[in-house]
């Protein structure tokens, strides 16, 4: 007597063999994608003397066959004793949140009248918005330079942020975000009920396109942080150079510290990642939300 398998449970079986296989590869890239950042942070540990003897992790007498009393922090307490580190960490923190939160604004402020008010030469500015996307920044070195010095704005953080205020990508981006999430007929009912344009915009666009603010906020931050040939064009005083300018500076004339600039790379990592796990769940769904239109 044979019994029959269930249609059903065959299916299961399938589905459960498919996420197996699914898991398994996510996790496969993510060994990948983490094998650098695992370079890097033993690299920063290991003392300058063995720091090319092994890959990863020195060779020894310790557990998995690892010399963990070969590591220390020695990298570290040089980036801030010797190199003083602290200031360019401080510089790049202010010149990227003030940038970060001031483009934001700004891009979601353009973009909102882009997209739901009627005025005269409405298309020709989104048309040149669109042009604007595919013009390469390093061709807008040499005239952004020339206006910096007519206004008397080199070397201040002044000339680094102001340029920076719309980019066009963000005012498009913010565009089609308002498209998709804020309906005209809320903001009319507001309007009716007497609330102010600058009250609607802060009460009720906002928090409509928070996800897309969130996830330009981060990619904003990111490019202001790792800003490194914009800052040393604009900028001379040494004092007042970000953390990746210092951090090409660690190169010595007659033999580079890798261990040191290792060390320096995690710092300048740490705060990027501290923001992207406080706003992953914005950034994720400011990607996906022009996927779907709402």
């Amino acid at each position: 007597m044979t019994t029959m398998k269930h249609p059903g449970s065959k299916k299961k079986a399938r589905t459960a063999g498919l996420y197996i296989v699914l898991y398994a590869a996510l996790i496969f890239c993510a060994m990948i994608t983490l094998v650098p950042f695992a370079y890097l942070l033993c690299a920063s540990l290991k003392p300058s003397e063995i720091f090319f003897d092994n890959l990863f992790l020195p060779s020894g007498d310790g557990l998995f066959g690892v010399g963990w009393d070969k590591l220390n922090l020695d990298h570290f307490y040089r980036l801030f004793a010797q190199e003083g580190f602290a200031r360019p960490i401080l510089n790049s923190t202010f010149f990227a949140s003030v940038s970060g939160v001031l483009a934001t604004l700004f891009a979601a402020m353009s973009g909102y009248a882009l997209a739901k008010y009627r005025f005269w030469g409405r298309e020709t500015i989104t048309k040149l918005v669109l042009a604007a996307l595919v013009v390469p920044g390093a061709l807008l070195f040499a005239p952004v330079y020339q206006q910096l010095y007519w206004f008397g704005m080199l070397d201040s953080y002044s000339g680094l942020i102001i340029p920076a205020l719309a980019p066009a990508f963000g005012v498009y981006l913010f565009r089609q975000a308002t498209i998709n999430s804020v309906p005209t007929e809320l903001l009319e009912s507001a309007r009716i009920d007497g609330c102010g344009e600058i009250k609607i915009f802060f009460t009720f666009v906002l928090p409509l396109i928070r996800p897309m603010m969130g996830a330009f906020l981060l990619l904003t931050f990111l490019g202001s942080w790792n800003n490194f040939i914009g800052a040393q064009i604009v900028l001379q005083t040494p004092e007042k150079m970000p953390l990746a300018v210092a951090i090409n500076q660690l190169r010595g004339v007659y033999g580079t510290d890798y261990g040191l600039i290792m060390a320096g790379t995690v710092v300048s990592i740490l705060p990027v990642l501290g923001l992207f796990l406080l706003l992953q769940k914005e950034f994720l769904s400011g990607l996906t939300a022009g996927a779907v239109k709402g």
